[in-house]
């Protein structure tokens, strides 16, 4: 061949060397010393010709192969020591780049297949306790084989395979041991049986070999080329399959003999253990397939059943989740692995919310605040259910949500005792509670509150009892319940307690005006201007200032009240209507309270509570003689009390335990010509005595009274839904019948959630007073008339 002298060689020409010859003894030569002169030298490339090229013949190509043949027999002898693969590599290496490829290929392919055929001979007769270990051992012997083999013919894999498009040297190797052992008529069925009863034997308790379990199916893994095939085919479809005929047994037996908690724990565990299963020894692919059938025939199959089982089943570990909070958060926690079985948990959890309070409504003797209290109970139970075992979730907390709403707005039972209870807290509840705890009760009334739809049923009510605490001075905390309104406006708006916070107000002024009026009544008193007021500051009266609209109270006729009331009210009145011009006082008899000095004997000296109604009777007996009688009729003439009140009062003035006045006649009615007189025998132990009114028939929270919307309050709803018609017609000027349905229920909702049929009647009843009309062309489409 041509060689090309490079100026980098005959640089290194240039250089002076100067060496020292010795003779073998060891005695010194002289020096020879060679230079040369650079400048001297020309510089050029040198081109020398090239040599004559040999080229390879079949039979030097045969005798490197035999060579080659025998080195690949000693690997599998496990001899490769003696070997010099820099030589067989160059040795394969020359028959590829002399066109042997073909003779290197095929002779390779057949020592491997000649040599794994016999290999095969020997893993087949092996019996069944040792098959999995010899397995095991020709894999490991194979691969380590076939590394080398393919270290040697690395040449011929990066250029004859892929040219001739063959498989590469080690794809050949695992091609051949899958054919020959891996698939042997006597290897491959008791090979996938061993692995089965293995798995099955660690699934029972019994220790297995995981070093040769994860060698088989690592090399089963490895014979799909590329691709896990083989090992699907040959082991996980069985092992799938055999796995969900395991679980499906087990776990109906072990329902069958355990309760509901025992069963979650097994699942638990047994879940654990296939998962840890796929690092020890199966393939990674193998994980989501595997936890879908352990999950499907412990979970999905058996949920419907430990939601009804009557052995600790869901329902019955909702009884009792104080203690069973463990076992609902591990069951959930199950279930949250398979989506769909969520659904059935949280249908369980509505259900079983919803009937437990419905059966607290179902008592209907029982108390109203006692039932508040046992709604707030179960509440807070089931809260913490939702919020410890389901982690807080939203799907659950909306289905408590509907369960509850369900129950409170069965009927308007639960609007009552919410008021109620209020009404129970104001009054003495709250009494020496911290602000916190005042905020904490009051939070826990406003989610009651939220629950409730008729929100305008609340309103009257609460008004009701709120006007009795504030006229009766009843409230333990006014902070307490301008609080309460604080929350209600922050429900429903400022229009919702507007009323409510007037009410407050007025009893902030009247406090004022009669301290105003109690200044002006002494300097009076000191002035002694004239007898007649005089005398009636011998008759103390404490005066509270209703603004009409604001309080429940419907006025009514005055009675004929005593005249020293009657002077003391005309001095007040005088003194008001000085200080306020332009407005006018009426007197409400009906509703106000006296404090009388009754003397029944030289003994019995007391003073009583009464009503201003049970004031002017009492009075009336202050003219007569001893044991002189009045009839109910002349009584009737002499106050004008509506009849109706009267008998109420005389009823309370006659009960066994304030008997202040006897009847006459026997029996618990009244008539027109009963007698009553004055019991002088009444005694009691106390010297103030309350003479408390008898109940009326009224718009009652008594749970055993009617649980439908009052007659009143419907009356209230259908204005209410005709003016929010007419509202937003007026602002729309025409609107599509669904379209007006949907923004009158979305506006009202606030108050009561109004049924579209409701709606359409109040729509009807516009359209025949012609506040609407239908479009000409379209029956559906309201116009608004001006």
């Amino acid at each position: 061949r041509s060689q090309i002298v490079t100026p980098h060689e005959a640089n290194r020409a240039r250089s002076c060397l100067n060496r020292s010859c010795t003779t073998q003894g060891g005695v010194s030569r002289n020096r020879c010393l060679l230079s040369i002169d650079m400048s001297t030298v020309p510089k050029k490339f040198v081109i020398k010709p090239f040599r004559a090229h040999c080229q390879m013949d079949k039979e030097q190509a045969q005798n490197i192969w035999k060579s080659l043949s025998s080195a690949v027999t000693e690997i599998y002898n496990k001899n490769a020591s003696l070997l010099s693969f820099e030589e067989l590599y160059r040795n394969a290496y020359n028959l590829v780049l002399h066109k042997h490829g073909d003779m290197l290929y095929e002779g390779v392919q057949d020592t491997v297949y000649t040599r794994l055929r016999s290999v095969a001979e020997q893993v087949a007769v092996c019996p069944d306790n040792q098959l999995l270990q010899e397995v095991c051992e020709q894999w490991k012997q194979h691969q380590v084989t076939m590394i080398m083999v393919r270290d040697i013919l690395m040449y011929m894999d990066r250029t004859y395979v892929p040219q001739n498009k063959k498989m590469a040297v080690y794809d050949l190797g695992l091609w051949a041991f899958r054919e020959t052992i891996a698939r042997h008529g006597q290897v491959r069925d008791r090979l996938r049986k061993l692995l089965l009863e293995n798995i099955r034997d660690e699934r029972l308790g019994r220790l297995i070999d995981h070093n040769c379990m994860k060698c088989a199916l690592y090399m089963l893994s490895e014979l799909g080329i590329d691709s896990s095939n083989v090992y699907e085919e040959e082991f996980e479809v069985y092992f799938l399959k055999d796995t969900c005929q395991f679980y499906r047994s087990e776990s109906h037996l072990f329902l069958s003999q355990n309760t509901c908690p025992d069963y979650l724990k097994k699942v638990e565990s047994r879940i654990c253990e296939e998962m840890q299963r796929v690092p020890n020894y199966l393939h990674a692919n193998t994980r989501p397939k595997l936890r879908h059938i352990v999950e499907t025939e412990l979970i999905s199959a058996h949920t419907p059943a430990l939601i009804e089982s009557k052995k600790s089943g869901f329902c019955d570990l909702l009884r009792q989740s104080e203690e069973k909070m463990a076992d609902i958060t591990r069951m959930y926690a199950l279930c949250f692995q398979v989506p769909a079985t969520l659904d059935l948990l949280r249908s369980a959890l509505h259900e079983h919310v919803r009937a437990a309070g419905q059966l607290l409504l179902n008592d209907e003797m029982k108390d109203p605040v006692v039932l508040l209290r046992s709604l707030l109970a179960l509440r807070e139970k089931y809260d913490n259910v939702v919020r410890n075992a389901f982690q807080g979730e939203n799907m659950a907390q909306k289905k408590v949500k509907e369960a509850f709403e369900s129950v409170i707005n069965a009927d308007t039972r639960c609007a009552s005792s919410l008021v109620a209870y209020i009404d129970e807290l104001m009054r003495s509840g709250l009494k020496g509670a911290a602000e916190g705890e005042v905020e904490c009760e009051l939070e826990k009334v406003i989610i009651i509150f939220r629950y409730l739809h008729d929100k305008d049923v609340f309103e009257v009510l609460y008004k009701q009892y709120l006007a009795k605490r504030l006229l009766n001075q009843r409230s333990i905390s006014s902070e307490a319940e301008r609080q309460m309104l604080v929350k209600l406006k922050r429900e429903c708006g400022y229009q919702y307690t507007t009323k409510l916070e007037g009410m407050i107000t007025d009893i902030r002024f009247s406090r004022g005006a009669m301290e105003k009026y109690n200044t002006h009544r002494d300097e009076k008193k000191m002035d002694e201007v004239d007898v007649k007021t005089a005398h009636a500051a011998s008759c103390d009266i404490d005066v509270t200032m209703l603004t009409a609209g604001y309080w429940p109270i419907h006025p009514a006729i005055p009675c004929v009240v005593p005249d020293v009331a009657a002077s003391a009210s005309e001095s007040f009145k005088n003194f008001y209507l000085k200080q306020h011009t332009g407005r006018k006082l009426t007197w409400l008899t009906s509703s106000g309270t006296a404090e009388l000095k009754a003397i029944f004997s030289d003994v019995a000296k007391h003073e009583l509570t009464v009503s201003t109604y049970q004031m002017c009777i009492l009075i009336l007996f202050n003219a007569l003689d001893f044991g002189e009688e009045l009839t109910m009729q002349s009584i009737t003439d002499a106050t004008k009390i509506p009849h109706n009140d009267l008998k109420r009062h005389l009823i309370s003035l006659c009960t066994p335990k304030y008997r202040i006045l006897l009847k006459r006649s026997k029996g618990k009615g009244f008539s027109s010509n009963d007698k009553l007189r004055v019991n002088n025998s009444f005694a009691s132990k106390l010297r103030r005595v309350r003479v408390p009114l008898v109940a009326m028939k009224e718009l009652s929270t008594h749970p055993n009274s009617s649980h439908s919307v009052p007659a009143a309050i419907e009356e209230d709803r259908r204005h209410l839904c005709e003016a929010t018609v007419v509202r937003i017609m007026k602002a729309r000027k025409q609107a599509q019948h669904n379209d007006l349905i949907a923004e009158v229920t979305r506006q009202l909702s606030q108050r009561f959630h109004p049924q579209p049929q409701f709606i359409k009647k109040c729509i009807e009843s516009l359209l025949e007073r012609e506040y609407l009309e239908r479009n000409a062309s379209d029956a559906r489409l309201y116009v608004y008339l001006a």
